[in-house]
Formats: C-alpha cells, sequence, structure tokens
C-alpha cells in the first residue's frame, strides 16, 4: 500500500515538474499577450525615467504656414507618443491632421489665442475658455491651452478615454497586434468627433494630399 502511494506521489510530482517545465519554455520562447504587454510597460518606464533624466521638454510650436505647422505638429505628437506607452499611442498624421482640419491649419482664432487645435468643448466655465463670437452667451466655452502641444497632449487623452471612441481604441490594438496601421479603419472609429457626415472623409483627404507621416 505505501509503496503504490510511493508511486503516486512521485508520479504525481514529476507531471508536476513537467507542466512548470512547459510553462516556463512557452512562456519565454512564446510570450503571451500579457507577458509581452508587461514586458512593453516596463521598457516604456524606463524610457519615461530617460525622458526625465534628459531633461527632454515639451517642443516648441513655431510656425507660420501650413507646411511648418505641419512640422510643428509632428514634433510635438513625436514628444507625446515618446513619453506614452505604445498602445495609448495615435498614429501622427491622423492627428496632424484633425488639428488642421479642425483650426484651419493653425489660423484659427481659437488657436491663436487659446492654443485650441481641436475645438474641445467644456461645460465648466471654470475652466479656462474661449466662447464662440456669434455666440458669446453660449452656456459652453471652448477649452484653452497653455501651449498648443498641450491641446495635442488632450485631444490623444480624448480619443484614449472617452466612451464614444472605443470602436478606435479596439481597432488600433488589432492592428497593433498585426503590426500594420490601416488609417481608414483606424477613422471609422472617429466619426462622434464631427457632426459632419463627410469628416472622415475630410481627414482621410488631408492624409493624403498633404503626404502626412
Amino acid at each position: 500500500m505505501f509503496k503504490n502511494n510511493y508511486k503516486i506521489i512521485i508520479f504525481t510530482a514529476l507531471m508536476v515538474t513537467t507542466i512548470i517545465a512547459v510553462a516556463l519554455f512557452v512562456g519565454t520562447f512564446y510570450p503571451n499577450k500579457w507577458i509581452t504587454e508587461k514586458i512593453e510597460r516596463e521598457f516604456h518606464k524606463q524610457e519615461v525615467k530617460e525622458v526625465i533624466y534628459l531633461g527632454l521638454i515639451q517642443p516648441e510650436f513655431d510656425y507660420n504656414d501650413k507646411k511648418t505647422f505641419i512640422a510643428a505638429t509632428g514634433k510635438c505628437v513625436d514628444f507625446l507618443n515618446f513619453t506614452t506607452d505604445r498602445m495609448s499611442r495615435v498614429p501622427t498624421s491622423i492627428i496632424i491632421a484633425m488639428a488642421g482640419i479642425e483650426s484651419a491649419w493653425g489660423t484659427s482664432r481659437f488657436a491663436k489665442e487659446g492654443n485650441a487645435l481641436f475645438g474641445v468643448r467644456t461645460w465648466d466655465l471654470d475652466t479656462p475658455h474661449m466662447k464662440p463670437l456669434e455666440n458669446l452667451d453660449a452656456s459652453f466655452g471652448v477649452k484653452k491651452y497653455e501651449t498648443k502641444c498641450d491641446s495635442v497632449k488632450d485631444m490623444i487623452r480624448i480619443l484614449n478615454t472617452h466612451p464614444a471612441y472605443e470602436k478606435f481604441r479596439i481597432e488600433r490594438q488589432k492592428q497593433l497586434d498585426k503590426g500594420k496601421w490601416d488609417y481608414r479603419k483606424l477613422l471609422l472609429g472617429i466619426t462622434a468627433w464631427s457632426t459632419n457626415p463627410n469628416y472622415i472623409q475630410i481627414i482621410w483627404t488631408a492624409i493624403v494630399d498633404n503626404n502626412l507621416p
């Protein structure tokens, strides 16, 4: 009886050891999504530490025409992406196109006086804001920012957190898993941003016509 129990114990121990060994092998050479994302998050934390250590700061947002506006917005997005984990980044071309269309390529009153590139509204009138000239009694205002890059940062935050853009986030994750962007599919996830039924086509055209990165 004792001999049979001993055999069972030995067999069980061997099975557990084998399972652990296989799990370690698979986890090492074929890491699952959770492990991969955890490694990426840890790597990103190190990147942020490097940014702080090097004293890198938000780039200047200087421009005087569409070409320099595109370049300035691109530098801002590159900086923000460097300090954002990969799963939360938004393609540079989409942000530049949206900023360009929403602010008339940086020439709108909101862009010039309030550093607002996307016309983000706020109903909290204690938040720094500007009222539309055609509707000074409006119950909302357009948010003002310290810098135009702060405006870009807020837009990225909205796309990453607001329930209206969940489809965008789901599609982004699918494309990140595939390792290839499909901007047209991504843009379908931001239709809630504008009441213009042609908005997605307008953004796509801006990307193509301006050869955005």
